[in-house]
């Protein structure tokens, strides 16, 4: 069974899917829960204890990774991954009291809100200047106060619905309809999730040297044992150019002896390799493992070898 919490912190404000995604968590609902301004801030309140638990969004269907997640789970005080949630996403463009649609000169939400809205705005308001917002309900909140400096913000239906001084200029305004962005609830590394059949596990594996087949070493890992992997981002390092980590989910759990194999594999390439958490997946799906992959495999392989050695 899952960890439960008394406190969790979220990319706040009030209002934004990570919130949404916060309250499908059976106990949040009758816990504290701590808004914050952007991830790292929120991963933070974890490090120091401050939170028991942080949900940060890490995918998005449309636009990939999260990049801000990306890099700061990657470095620092090292955290755990227990559950992931899925999200539907709508959008909705609200604007200040008394704008009208033709009035729109700026419009405020993040960056990966934008991203996603883009058609839609151009054949709409194809002079629409963009102004980078924190999250989307920041940006809709934004135009509640006087100094505001847009008209409009692209946000979820829920802080339209709970705002009445956000009027809402038009519905349903995303480019992909079946859009879906994947959360994360990270806490302390602690007892690991029970495996369950349908779990993922995340790594974060440091390029060990920039040279020719030196990322199909590290993918050779996980093909070799049958591992499938459902994501793989390559991230600068920040040191230099051309230093990169890469940030990987495969299907399965640590304590399957093929991910436990591969993840061994990949610490003798790779030193720094992070365990980010092995969880249960959002959708449920069991991984297809083979034969000569199985847990049963590779303990009669073990045992084979055991008799070996045996004098």
């Amino acid at each position: 069974m899952p960890a439960r919490f008394l406190t969790y912190a979220f990319l706040g404000p009030e209002g934004t899917f990570t919130e949404a995604a916060l309250m499908q968590v059976p106990d949040a609902g009758e816990a504290t829960r701590i808004p914050a301004s952007n991830v790292n801030a929120a991963l933070e309140l974890v490090r120091a204890e401050a939170a028991d638990a942080a949900m940060v969004p890490i995918e998005n269907s449309v636009e990939g990774g999260v990049t801000a997640t990306l890099d700061a789970i990657a470095v620092g005080q090292e955290l755990r991954i227990v559950r992931e949630v899925l999200v539907p996403i709508s959008f909705v463009l609200v604007a200040r009291p008394g704008v009208q649609p033709g009035e729109v000169r700026k419009v405020s939400t993040h960056g990966h809100a934008w991203a996603q809205c883009r058609v839609w705005m151009d054949r709409n308001i194809p002079n629409a200047e963009y102004v980078p917002g924190s999250s989307t309900a920041a940006a809709a909140l934004g135009l509640l106060e006087e100094d505001c400096h847009y008209d409009a913000a692209i946000c979820a239906p829920l802080v339209a619905r709970e705002h009445p001084g956000l009027p809402v200029l038009a519905g349903n305004i995303g480019d992909n309809p079946g859009a879906v962005t994947r959360f994360i609830l990270v806490s302390k590394p602690g007892r690991l999730p029970e495996r369950t059949g349908a779990d993922k596990t995340t790594v974060v594996v440091p390029l060990p040297q920039d040279r020719p087949g030196a990322l199909m070493e590290i993918l050779d890992q996980f093909a070799s044992r049958g591992v499938n992997l459902s994501r793989i981002e390559s991230r600068p390092t920040g040191q230099y150019l051309g230093h990169y980590f890469f940030s990987i989910d495969a299907d399965g759990h640590v304590r399957d002896a093929r991910v436990a194999d591969a993840l061994a594999g990949l610490h003798r390439i790779s030193p720094g390799t992070r365990f980010l958490g092995s969880y249960p997946r959002a959708d449920r799906l069991e991984s297809a493992v083979e034969a000569h992959t199985s847990d049963q495999a590779f303990a009669a392989a073990k045992a084979w070898v055991g008799a070996i050695l045996r004098p």
